[in-house]
């Protein structure tokens, strides 16, 4: 455990570690495969354990490469559309962006907020909001918004977990992670419901 611990501290303490954290959250934005949670999570955790990186900096990082990720996918909407590849013709991307057009259509604001904390539904919802052209200076004001109040969300969840749960940094870091993936695949089974519940009063 004190090797875990020492090579956390490491990384906490690398030059390196907030860059890296920046790239798995601006490349989370395209591949919901990427843990970019899971790595502010942590960094949040290590920021209360370690003292470093200060838990200010992780959020302001995390919260700018979130959005240039989400702007990213907005972009390619926006500039190339979403037919342009096989894989965005696939049947679970084309029903996520029926989805996320139909909502779009009806509150803008608040779909772009609120997907940025679904992974598959955020980057539906950048590349709809690109296709439909969102106006870009709303969309700007909102997306910025949401990534950060995810970052803080994301980093604060460690910072609280390594807080109260003893055992030192590998367990904070662990248990933090935990709790975080635990609470989006709530939220994810939350939302498959509500949308299986509505599909079936319409039928």
């Amino acid at each position: 455990m004190d090797g875990v611990d020492a090579w956390l501290q490491a990384i906490a303490a690398s030059p390196w570690a907030l860059p890296a954290m920046a790239l798995l959250v601006f490349a989370d934005a395209f591949l919901v495969v990427i843990p970019g949670e899971a790595a502010v999570t942590a960094f949040g955790a290590l920021a209360v354990a370690h003292g470093t990186p200060p838990l200010a900096a992780v959020i302001l990082v995390a919260g700018a490469a979130a959005f240039a990720g989400d702007l990213g996918c907005y972009l390619v909407g926006r500039l190339v559309g979403v037919e342009r590849w096989a894989w965005m013709r696939g049947p679970r991307v084309s029903a996520a962006l029926d989805w996320a057009r139909a909502r779009l259509e009806r509150n803008a604001a608040v779909v772009l907020f609120t997907a940025r904390f679904v992974p598959f539904a955020r980057l539906a919802v950048n590349l709809a909001a690109g296709a439909a052209r969102v106006n870009p200076a709303r969309y700007l004001g909102v997306a910025a918004l949401a990534a950060l109040a995810w970052a803080a969300y994301q980093a604060v969840i460690g910072a609280v977990v390594a807080a109260l749960v003893p055992g030192g940094p590998v367990v904070a870091v662990v248990v933090s992670i935990v709790v975080a993936v635990g609470i989006g695949v709530g939220i994810d089974l939350v939302l498959a419901r509500r949308a299986k519940r509505r599909a079936a009063a319409r039928s």
